[in-house]
Parts: C-alpha cells; sequence; structure tokens
C-alpha cells in the first residue's frame, strides 16, 4: 500500500514509526514532515490547507490510504473532499470533527443523549457570560468554543481569573474560536485520556493514557500542549473502561449516526474520573500528542491493518494486542515555551538517546547547515519502555540526559502519579 500521513509534529513521527513497520506497506509519504519522520518516510512539500492539491498528488501517486493527523484539517473538512475525489481515509467528516471543533456542540450532544459531563452554559456575548460566573461562583472553567492549540482553556480559581479569561475569548485572543465561550462547572477527580478507533458504527477501545499539561514539576505553571504521557493509566481499570464504553462513547456513536454524522477515525475522550465514575472533559477528534507517542511504543498490531479496516467499516471484526510493559514519553521543549520559544538552537545526542533503548520523536525540529536546531515550542518527545511505568520513567530520563541541548528544558516528574501507586504510597 502507498500511505500519505498528514501532520508535522511528534504524533506524527510516532505514527511514521508504527506505520512503516508495517509488511503492507510499500511507500510512505508525509506532508510536510519533519526531519525524524524523513527517517521512515519520503517528505512532500505539500499545502494540507490546499484540499485540491492533496487529491492531485493522491492520484499521482496512486495512494491507498491518508492518513490525517492534526486536527485542522479534519475541522475543515479535508476527509469529505478527499473521499468525494474518491480516495479512502482514515480520520472523521467535517460534520463528525465538530466533536473537537466545537465545544458547544459536543456539551449539547451530551445533554441530549444523556453522557455524563460538567454543568456548562453556552453564550456569544460577555455579559450573559459574565453573569452566568458571577451567578455560580468560582471555581470555574472558561473555554475558547473553536479550536485553539490548546491554549483556549481556563481553570479560573476565582472570579477575577474567570473574567479575565472571558475577556480575552471575547476580546479576539483567540480569533473566531473565542466568538462563543462555554462556561463549564469545575470537576473534580483524576484525568484520564481514553481512546477508541471508530469506523462509523464500531468503537474499539484503543488503549488508556495519563498526560501532563501543566509546564513545571508538580503541575504548576501554565497550561501548555503537553509535557508528557505514560500509559496504560492505572486509574482507567477494566471495570472503568467498561463503564466509560457503555456510558460515554457508545451514546456518542448512536447519538453522531442520529445526527446523520457517523463518527470515523479516533475518537479521544479527555476523562475526569471519580468516586461517581467517569464524566467527558472533552472530544478530540484524532490521537493526542504526546499521548500517541505512548500507545505506539505499546501497540503490538499492525497499525496499518487496524487503520484500514476502520476506513473500511470493517472494526466489528478486529481486536487490538498491547505489550505487557507501560511506556513513558518526556517532552523536551525550547527555552520560552509555553510562550515564545526560542528557536534556532542546535540539539546534538538524538543517537546517543536511541542508545539507551529509547525512541526519540521529532515534534519541532528543522536541519540548518547541517544541523538539527529547536524549530518550536514541544520540540523533542523522548520514549521509552518498562515493565512498570517507574522503569520506563527511568529508562526515558537516562535517555533525555544523554541529549546535548542547554536551551531545552522537560519536566523531571513525568507518571508521578502511577510510581507513587506503584510504590504503594
Amino acid at each position: 500500500m502507498n500511505v500519505l500521513l498528514l501532520g508535522s509534529g511528534g504524533r506524527e513521527h510516532a505514527l511514521a514509526w508504527k506505520l512503516a513497520a508495517s509488511p503492507l506497506l510499500t511507500r510512505l509519504y508525509a506532508a510536510p514532515g519533519n526531519p525524524g519522520i524523513a527517517e521512515q518516510a519520503e517528505l512532500v512539500a505539500l499545502d494540507i490547507g490546499n484540499h485540491a492539491a492533496v487529491a492531485a498528488f493522491c492520484r499521482d501517486m496512486k495512494i491507498d490510504l491518508v492518513v490525517v493527523g492534526p486536527e485542522a484539517p479534519l475541522v475543515a473538512g479535508i476527509a469529505d473532499d478527499l473521499r468525494a475525489a474518491g480516495i479512502r481515509v482514515f480520520g472523521p467528516s467535517k460534520a463528525a470533527a465538530r466533536l473537537e471543533g466545537s465545544k458547544g456542540f459536543t456539551k449539547d450532544l451530551c445533554a441530549r443523549f444523556n453522557i455524563p459531563t460538567a454543568a456548562y452554559g453556552r453564550f456569544d456575548n460577555l455579559a450573559d457570560a459574565r453573569a452566568y460566573v458571577e451567578k455560580v461562583g468560582a471555581p470555574i472553567v472558561i473555554k475558547a468554543d473553536g479550536l485553539a492549540a490548546g491554549k483556549g482553556v481556563t481553570v479560573a480559581m476565582t472570579l477575577p481569573e474567570a473574567m479575565e479569561a472571558l475577556n480575552g475569548c471575547f476580546d479576539g485572543s483567540f480569533g473566531s474560536a473565542g466568538a462563543e465561550v462555554v462556561v463549564e462547572e469545575f470537576m473534580t477527580g483524576e484525568e484520564a485520556s481514553f481512546f477508541c478507533l471508530c469506523d462509523g458504527t464500531t468503537a474499539l477501545p484503543f488503549g488508556t493514557a495519563q498526560d501532563h499539561k501543566r509546564v513545571g514539576d508538580g503541575d504548576v505553571g501554565p497550561n501548555t500542549g503537553g509535557m508528557g504521557a505514560y500509559s496504560p493509566a492505572p486509574v482507567m481499570t477494566p471495570a472503568m473502561i467498561e463503564r466509560t464504553m457503555r456510558e460515554i462513547i457508545e451514546p456518542t456513536m448512536r447519538g453522531m449516526a442520529e445526527l446523520g454524522s457517523p463518527f470515523s477515525g479516533v475518537l479521544f475522550a479527555g476523562l475526569m474520573i471519580s468516586d461517581q465514575g467517569p464524566r467527558l472533559i472533552e472530544y478530540n477528534t484524532r490521537f493526542g500528542d504526546p499521548e500517541c507517542q505512548v500507545l505506539m511504543m505499546r501497540l503490538k498490531d499492525d497499525l496499518l491493518v487496524l487503520l484500514n479496516a476502520a476506513a473500511d467499516g470493517q472494526l466489528g471484526h478486529m481486536s487490538v494486542r498491547w505489550r505487557d510493559e507501560a511506556a513513558l514519553t518526556v517532552v523536551m521543549a525550547a527555552s520560552g515555551y509555553p510562550g515564545t520559544p526560542e528557536k534556532g538552537s542546535v540539539i546534538r545526542g538524538i543517537d546517543a538517546a536511541r542508545a539507551e533503548g529509547a525512541e526519540v520523536f521529532h515534534a519541532g525540529t528543522a536541519v540548518n547547515a547541517g544541523a538539527l536546531v529547536a524549530n518550536g515550542g514541544r520540540v523533542l518527545n523522548v520514549s521509552a519502555t518498562g515493565h512498570t511505568v517507574g522503569e520506563a520513567q527511568k529508562r526515558a530520563y537516562a535517555a533525555v540526559d544523554r541529549i546535548d541541548w542547554p536551551q531545552g528544558f522537560c519536566r523531571r516528574d513525568i507518571g508521578w502519579r502511577a510510581v507513587e501507586r506503584e510504590e504503594g504510597r
């Protein structure tokens, strides 16, 4: 098979790494890709926002399957345009991608189909939103309705924080994404990420993970796109997975079909787990980043076979096998992240890190004058496996310490919840 992978981050490098191992694969192309992805795929200088150009490339190169990595092209309808051109795609339609593209849409779906989630209000003007916040009080969660590159959510512990977040949305800080706002009840519990591969009818459980959103050790500082992750998430017991499927995933699949937008692709549920069970925080309609990296490290089966089955509506015949080991990934970020990251600093020691038994996925790198340099906020994903999360953690940090990049930084406590559980603390 000839496969085209769209995207350029750490998630896409992990997908390329796993797809490249498939005996079914003939050629793997990636657009636009990155220097790490170039180790597994032929990079193509395509503007993935130009759907006609992507379709023309697929026809010219006889592409058998397009795998869409990031959310923006999905929300923009690339899967619809490719399917209309007769090209097979792994990824949801524009209508189904509203589950990520509009938080308000998802909240309304939850209300209609009795899916457990936080109480909420939807607002398209500042005055009504402020009145709702004043009535409910803090702590409270303010979310820009649309895509905001992971930066449109504020967990406000005080009313002034909440008002500042509302002002930020309605004054255009997030562009059109903040033109409407969802205000939510503050939920307590333990967060987890739960994934399913979907084919419009069947949802096949596809692993659990837990990520670390705050920039600093001990979960302090501003939210980021994710500073690290591990899998599996201990809080997602077999019983909790069964409840999540029954109470959240299956009603969502039925509801989307009833609305005329059956969901096909990756359904990524961000969950809050408490004594009352699982509640939905939000949906994403693609693999998480950096959660994808730990899932690919643990996946025993051929990823291409599974994505093919999803694209063809055949997941009802499939199962997924996982390695017994845990996996953990540490994000190395450029100085200044999550604000304005410093670009251009030279990175050395990738091969030395891999010699520790780790995989190093490139997230924000470039090549300049023959040297590997930082070219984004989150730059490298150093990933390792172990019999326990603690063992995977030790291996990952041993690999991190082999990377020579003075301008980079990382959290040193990724996986701390699971390690504390393992140590019985």
